[in-house]
Protein backbone atom coordinates (compact mmCIF):
# COMPACT_ATOMS: atom_id res chain seq x y z
CA UNK A 1 0.00 0.00 0.00
CA UNK A 2 1.02 3.63 -0.36
CA UNK A 3 0.98 6.15 2.50
CA UNK A 4 1.33 9.91 2.32
CA UNK A 5 4.62 10.64 4.15
CA UNK A 6 3.06 13.31 6.40
CA UNK A 7 0.75 10.80 8.10
CA UNK A 8 3.14 7.85 8.22
CA UNK A 9 4.03 8.27 11.91
CA UNK A 10 0.40 8.78 12.99
CA UNK A 11 -0.75 5.75 11.01
CA UNK A 12 2.04 3.66 12.50
CA UNK A 13 0.96 4.59 16.04
CA UNK A 14 -2.69 3.86 15.24
CA UNK A 15 -1.77 0.43 13.92
CA UNK A 16 0.60 -0.34 16.81
CA UNK A 17 -2.31 0.04 19.22
CA UNK A 18 -3.98 -2.84 17.34
CA UNK A 19 -0.83 -4.99 17.30
CA UNK A 20 -0.29 -4.28 13.61
CA UNK A 21 3.19 -3.38 12.39
CA UNK A 22 3.82 -0.89 9.60
CA UNK A 23 7.06 -1.46 7.67
CA UNK A 24 8.22 1.01 5.03
CA UNK A 25 9.42 -1.21 2.18
CA UNK A 26 12.72 0.68 2.05
CA UNK A 27 13.64 -0.39 5.59
CA UNK A 28 11.78 -3.68 6.02
CA UNK A 29 14.06 -6.38 7.45
CA UNK A 30 13.31 -8.80 4.57
CA UNK A 31 14.55 -6.33 1.92
CA UNK A 32 18.13 -6.41 0.63
CA UNK A 33 18.01 -3.35 -1.65
CA UNK A 34 15.50 -1.00 -0.02
CA UNK A 35 15.59 1.93 -2.45
CA UNK A 36 15.24 -0.35 -5.49
CA UNK A 37 12.42 -2.41 -4.01
CA UNK A 38 10.64 0.73 -2.80
CA UNK A 39 10.74 2.12 -6.36
CA UNK A 40 9.51 -1.17 -7.85
CA UNK A 41 6.62 -1.59 -5.41
CA UNK A 42 5.49 2.03 -5.82
CA UNK A 43 5.68 1.82 -9.60
CA UNK A 44 3.82 -1.50 -9.74
CA UNK A 45 1.00 -0.14 -7.56
CA UNK A 46 0.70 3.10 -9.54
CA UNK A 47 0.81 1.47 -12.97
CA UNK A 48 -1.82 -1.10 -11.98
CA UNK A 49 -4.23 1.72 -11.15
CA UNK A 50 -3.91 3.34 -14.61
CA UNK A 51 -3.87 6.90 -13.31
CA UNK A 52 -6.34 6.53 -10.43
CA UNK A 53 -3.56 6.79 -7.85
CA UNK A 54 -1.37 9.39 -9.59
CA UNK A 55 -1.57 11.73 -6.59
CA UNK A 56 0.43 9.08 -4.67
CA UNK A 57 3.52 9.17 -6.91
CA UNK A 58 5.73 10.37 -4.06
CA UNK A 59 4.05 8.41 -1.26
CA UNK A 60 5.81 5.76 0.79
CA UNK A 61 5.20 2.08 -0.05
CA UNK A 62 4.63 0.07 3.12
CA UNK A 63 3.76 -3.43 4.23
CA UNK A 64 1.61 -4.24 7.24
CA UNK A 65 2.39 -7.16 9.53
CA UNK A 66 0.08 -8.74 12.09
CA UNK A 67 1.55 -8.95 15.59
CA UNK A 68 1.55 -11.97 17.90
CA UNK A 69 -1.87 -11.28 19.41
CA UNK A 70 -3.44 -12.11 16.02
CA UNK A 71 -1.62 -15.44 15.60
CA UNK A 72 -2.99 -18.55 17.30
CA UNK A 73 -1.07 -21.86 17.17
CA UNK A 74 -0.28 -21.66 13.47
CA UNK A 75 -3.92 -21.13 12.45
CA UNK A 76 -4.63 -18.72 9.59
CA UNK A 77 -5.18 -15.12 10.62
CA UNK A 78 -8.73 -14.57 11.84
CA UNK A 79 -11.04 -12.50 9.68
CA UNK A 80 -11.21 -9.97 12.55
CA UNK A 81 -7.53 -9.14 11.98
CA UNK A 82 -8.18 -8.05 8.42
CA UNK A 83 -11.30 -6.13 9.42
CA UNK A 84 -9.35 -4.27 12.12
CA UNK A 85 -6.69 -3.34 9.58
CA UNK A 86 -9.15 -2.20 6.91
CA UNK A 87 -11.18 -0.12 9.36
CA UNK A 88 -8.03 1.60 10.57
CA UNK A 89 -6.96 2.34 7.01
CA UNK A 90 -10.39 3.70 6.12
CA UNK A 91 -9.90 6.36 8.81
CA UNK A 92 -6.91 7.56 6.74
CA UNK A 93 -8.68 7.24 3.38
CA UNK A 94 -7.38 10.56 2.01
CA UNK A 95 -3.80 9.61 2.86
CA UNK A 96 -3.50 5.93 1.94
CA UNK A 97 -4.07 3.79 -1.13
CA UNK A 98 -4.54 0.06 -0.65
CA UNK A 99 -6.37 -3.02 -1.88
CA UNK A 100 -8.43 -5.27 0.36
CA UNK A 101 -6.49 -8.46 -0.17
CA UNK A 102 -5.58 -11.41 1.96
CA UNK A 103 -2.18 -12.11 0.41
CA UNK A 104 1.07 -10.39 1.10
CA UNK A 105 4.77 -10.74 1.64
CA UNK A 106 6.62 -13.28 3.74
CA UNK A 107 6.24 -12.86 7.49
CA UNK A 108 8.07 -9.78 8.73
CA UNK A 109 10.03 -10.44 11.94
CA UNK A 110 9.33 -8.44 15.06
CA UNK A 111 12.33 -6.47 16.40
CA UNK A 112 12.96 -9.20 19.01
CA UNK A 113 13.25 -11.74 16.15
CA UNK A 114 16.01 -9.83 14.38
CA UNK A 115 19.63 -10.82 15.01
CA UNK A 116 21.81 -7.75 15.18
Amino acid sequence: MLVEPGVLADLELTLMALDLRLWPVRTAPIVEDGPRQEFQVRRRLLVAQRGAWDLAQTWTPVWIGFGPSWHHDGDPLPWAAHVALWRSLEAYADHVRFHKRLGGVQRLPLPADIDV
